[in-house]
């Protein structure tokens, strides 16, 4: 028979945990205080009701508080507040530079807050995009931040679109200066001698697409740039994905077409579009400049570092965040449209023209 010994400290099966502290509840730190679980409560809730209560009494239970190492039960303030303190993160993607940082910019907010998130992917798949609608709200969070998602109908919850051009009640949207985009970035180009210009369109669903567009053509009238109907290529597929700049460039060379630099909708497609050229053996800057959009982590350490337009991505991730608790806490001044500006960042992938 073999005799099994525990090693020293293993509690497994003996159903005790003799190094676990107790939970400290309000009622421990109100007999401990000598105060009423009412003051305590209202204290660490910070509660309408603790405006009432004396500095020196609020630094004394925070200061308890802290000593005897109190948590507090989330799931019994939920019930008892009739509240989750979560919300829901609606993505075209998860995983990829340009949502990725804004989630990075929401978890920052929403942790501080105290709110957790659930995140979920709908792929532009307007059936997906629904029933994910109707999940969340199934578990009870209490505001949806939409990113890269059109919105189509007014929503049955607070909601902030990143980027966002809804009219409907109830939609916050963050957008960036999409004007002062396309100008800084066609001023660069065309300080260096460019006129002849590709530009890489966003795919349709992509939420900054229409705009962005939109704006390059408003710039480039103002400019008296003209944009060549031969030099634009409409981008479909991943998004997030070099591959959609890479056929872009290729469509291009299928023209026969003359340029010396490409504004492209996004840095993965401006990527994509520095390899084709390399495949052509067109080199970058010295034949071809190339502006990408975003500037996500790639841009800096791609050979050669991709000259681009910064959206400020964590930013507006955490004023999503900010916006969005903000309505949920019952706050009525919250503006509908907030717009941020955008950095031009000059690396290595632009230079003077060449002659054609």
């Amino acid at each position: 028979m073999v005799k099994r010994t525990k090693a020293a400290g293993d509690n497994r099966g003996n159903g005790t945990a003799e190094n676990r502290k107790p939970n400290i509840t309000i009622a421990d730190l109100a007999a401990h205080l000598k105060l009423t679980k009412g003051t305590i409560s209202a204290v660490l809730n910070n509660s309408p009701y603790s405006k009432s209560i004396p500095q020196h009494t609020k630094d004394r239970i925070l200061a308890a508080a802290a000593e005897l190492n109190y948590q507090p039960n989330f799931l019994a303030r939920s019930l008892r507040q009739k509240r989750s303190y979560s919300i829901g993160v609606v993505a075209e993607e998860i995983g990829d530079p340009y949502s990725s940082v804004i989630i990075s910019g929401i978890e920052s907010v929403l942790s501080r807050m105290k709110y957790i998130f659930l995140t979920v992917a709908h792929r532009h798949d307007p059936n997906l995009l629904q029933q994910y609608f109707d999940i969340l709200r199934t578990r009870g969070v209490e505001g949806i931040i939409a990113i890269d998602t059109r919105i189509e109908s007014s929503p049955e919850l607070p909601l902030v679109a990143v980027p966002g051009y809804s009219k409907f009640d109830g939609v916050h949207n963050i957008v960036l200066n999409h004007r002062t985009a396309a100008k800084v970035a066609l001023e660069h180009l065309v300080g260096h001698g460019h006129r002849r210009i590709a530009i890489l369109r966003g795919q349709i669903l992509s939420s900054d697409s229409a705009e962005r567009w939109h704006s390059i053509q408003k710039v480039a009238q103002e400019m008296s740039i003209k944009i060549d109907q031969d030099l634009v290529v409409q981008l479909s597929g991943d998004h997030a994905s070099p591959q959609p700049g890479f056929e872009a460039i290729h469509e291009l060379q299928a023209r026969h077409a003359k340029y010396t630099a490409v504004f492209a909708y996004n840095d993965m497609a401006a990527i994509g579009a520095i390899q084709a050229l390399k495949k052509f053996g067109l080199q970058v800057p010295s034949d071809v400049s190339v502006v990408g959009f975003d500037d996500v982590r790639e841009a800096t350490f791609y050979s050669p570092s991709l000259t681009t337009v910064r959206q400020p991505l964590r930013k507006m991730g955490e004023t999503a965040a900010e916006t969005l608790v903000g309505r949920i806490e019952g706050k009525t001044d919250l503006p509908a449209h907030v717009e941020v500006e955008p950095e031009f960042v000059i690396r290595q992938s632009t230079g003077a023209a060449r002659s054609l």
